[in-house]
């Protein structure tokens, strides 16, 4: 007998969307094409011939709010890259002052001095050469500098070993605790004089449950205020078209979503209304995931200029391999940082949870962590796409 696929739509009514048949060949991976910039630049170019493509090959790879990849290179002058923020991939609704995006700069500019060292050369990174951007908005002028220069001095670090098996994981993790050892390893690889890290665990039960709870309250806020989620489905890529077209942004791929999207079962462009079906199967789902994640993540800093910012995200960047390293996921959850109005409360009590007093410190990064199942990588948009013109 053949299966049928039903959807429930608002009001209780029934259709028939696809008959599996329909879907037969259909898969959630994603396309091939999508995810070649994981493949790498291949060897490194030879002494004497310019590296900063291959540099930059790397650098696209990093850890990215929304996978908006906005970085935009400017490579006229020889031996040199200026690094500017692409302004036309914000998020004004849930990254209201650019925070996240100053961190994603500095995820960039790790993983590009990860690369320039294990080619023996030295990154000089000057950040804001013509001046910091407000706390406010951000503008035209570049985030940093970098000019590169042969050394001798220089070691390659193994963390570069990471940058193509790093994942952002937002799948189960297995209820197993990180080890010490793991932890240690994580917290040595982002120590920076200007980030603090703490991790909590099964040891610290109570403390763990309220993790949990704040993650949990700042998730349905984000996706029961309507001009958030509206920003979040912006940015949703669905099919293998739009995710080929794109490759950015939040892929989706499996068979029911493509089925509804095609049908025109699910608009985009419109905010789902209170008591959504669908709004509150998501909410149960990443629930279930906050209560069973084993440890928590997190990096504060005193101050939170643009500078402070951006070392955060290039502190981020290492936590983040080195988890790799250890075998371990990790996911940031980025809702209860954010600083428009409805998550004032989350906000709040991750900051009094962590002992991050509001005013004087900022909690630039808040993740999940533990040992979780493989995913394939994100979409990427190719070193191309992020070179200006001249």
């Amino acid at each position: 007998m053949e299966r049928r696929l039903f959807i429930r739509l608002l009001g209780g009514g029934v259709v028939t969307a696809a008959t599996a048949g329909t879907l037969s060949g259909c898969s959630a991976d994603l396309p091939a094409e999508a995810l070649a910039a994981w493949q790498g630049p291949g060897q490194p170019p030879a002494a004497g011939t310019d590296p900063r493509h291959w540099l930059l090959a790397h650098a696209i790879l990093a850890p990215h709010s929304h996978n908006l990849q906005s970085w935009l290179v400017d490579l006229r002058q020889p031996g040199s890259i200026t690094l500017y923020c692409d302004r036309s991939r914000l998020l004004p609704e849930t990254d209201p002052f650019s925070r996240q995006m100053m961190m994603s700069q500095g995820t960039f500019l790790e993983l590009l001095d990860l690369a320039a060292r294990q080619m023996g050369l030295r990154a000089d990174i000057e950040l804001f050469p013509q001046g910091e951007f407000g706390p406010v908005a951000i503008d035209q002028r570049p985030t940093a500098v970098i000019r590169l220069q042969a050394d001798t001095n220089v070691r390659p670090d193994p963390l570069f070993q990471q940058v193509f098996k790093r994942r952002t994981n937002r799948e189960a993790y297995a209820p197993t605790a990180p080890s010490a050892q793991a932890m240690a390893a994580i917290a040595s690889s982002a120590s920076a004089a200007t980030t603090t890290v703490g991790f909590v665990g099964e040891a610290q039960a109570e403390a763990l449950a309220q993790h949990r709870q704040i993650a949990m309250d700042a998730w349905r806020i984000e996706l029961e205020t309507p001009r958030t989620i509206l920003e979040s489905y912006h940015y949703l890529r669905i099919g293998p078209s739009e995710i080929n077209q794109h490759r950015d942004g939040i892929s989706l791929n499996k068979p029911f979503v493509r089925a509804v999207t095609a049908l025109g079962l699910f608009d985009r462009t419109k905010a789902p209304a209170p008591g959504d079906s669908n709004i509150a199967a998501q909410i149960k789902e990443f629930n279930a995931k906050l209560a069973t994640t084993p440890a928590f993540f997190w990096m504060t800093t005193q101050g939170n200029s643009r500078s402070t910012q951006v070392l955060a995200g290039r502190a981020y960047a290492r936590a983040q391999l080195a988890a790799t390293a250890q075998g371990l996921g990790m996911q940031p959850l980025s809702q209860a940082l954010q600083e428009y109005p409805e998550q004032a409360g989350p906000y709040a009590a991750i900051h009094q949870l962590v002992g991050a007093p509001l005013h004087t410190h900022t909690v630039q990064m808040w993740a999940r962590l533990g040992h979780a199942p493989v995913v394939p990588p994100a979409p990427r948009r190719g070193v191309a796409a992020h070179v200006m013109s001249t």
